[in-house]
């Protein structure tokens, strides 16, 4: 008795027909299919199917038979799937999270990062708000994350990366886009938007500018994200605070200009679980000051 004698009974039983079992599973003739179970048959000792106008029928042999014979082919697969397992083995994967907008800046260099010693590694990214990607962190979904310093989750760890200067973003043909810098009162009486609570750190460090500022702006309109809030000061004429980082992705409707004074900044750092003991994130954690290091040289070629 063979396998393929175990295969080509199952087929037939699942198809209650010699012929459909043929053409459509086994990709043989009938012929030599009726008689590679009547080889089996003769193993067996047995009759196992029995012919009638609606194809095919198991007898009560070729019942009893038949469950063993699906047990056996199962312990089979589940022999190969070992062997082939242990002959290759399937690569450590790890996710690591991005801050939508930074895969720009800082996907490359981390990946190189650890493609460079670990190279049979599957790196999976996620790119999502902040406040997602630290529960996703706190869940065990990401293995680390780069985004902001998120309140109210002590079991994670956040390690200083840079600091962001906000600019200010605002229509290319804006009055206010003929200064070469831009001070905070400029920014009084005009259409303002403002992020939205999908970004908490940067909209407190926002509002704690403008306070300091003793500016009391109202904002016009809210953004989910990069897009939304370039779209929304295109189409409003308006103006808003961004993060260095957006320059980057302003359409050519859109320009920047920097703040006067004393600018405020956004800190970006590399969270992960406390409790998280991927050998990878070790790696990544070792390598954080060369992986700054390079962006910082990139970004100032």
């Amino acid at each position: 008795m063979e396998l393929r004698h175990l295969r080509y009974f199952v087929a037939v039983a699942d198809a209650g027909s010699l012929t459909v079992a043929a053409e459509r599973k086994l990709h043989t003739s009938q012929p030599s299919l009726s008689r590679q179970i009547r080889d089996l048959e003769d193993e067996v000792g047995a009759q196992l199917l029995t012919r009638s106008a609606r194809g095919v029928e198991l007898t009560p042999a070729g019942r009893a038979f038949l469950d063993h014979a699906r047990l056996a082919l199962s312990h089979v697969e589940a022999a190969a799937g070992a062997a082939r397992r242990v002959a290759n083995p399937a690569k450590p994967c790890f996710v690591m999270g991005f801050l939508t907008g930074h895969e720009l800046t800082w996907m490359p260099e981390a990946l190189q990062t650890l493609r460079d010693e670990l190279p049979n590694i599957d790196v999976m990214i996620s790119s999502q708000y902040s406040p997602l990607l630290a529960n996703a962190l706190l869940q065990g979904n990401v293995d680390a994350a780069f985004l902001r310093r998120e309140q109210g989750f002590p079991e994670l760890a956040f390690r200083f990366l840079v600091k962001e200067p906000l600019v200010v973003v605002l229509p290319n043909d804006h009055r206010l886009a003929a200064l070469k810098a831009i001070s905070p009162r400029d920014l009084v009486g005009e259409t303002f938007v403002n992020v939205s609570d999908t970004a908490p750190v940067l909209r407190v460090v926002i509002d704690d500018y403008l306070k300091r500022s003793g500016i009391n702006i109202t904002p016009d309109h809210e953004a989910d994200h990069l897009a939304m809030g370039m779209s929304l000061i295109a189409s409003t004429r308006g103006v808003g605070l961004l993060p260095a980082y957006a320059q980057n992705f302003l359409t050519p409707s859109v320009t920047s200009r920097p703040l006067k004074g004393n600018t405020p900044t956004v800190d970006l750092v590399l969270g992960y679980k406390k409790s998280n003991k991927s050998p990878i994130l070790k790696l990544l954690l070792s390598r954080l000051d060369e992986l700054v290091a390079r962006v910082s040289k990139r970004e100032k070629a």
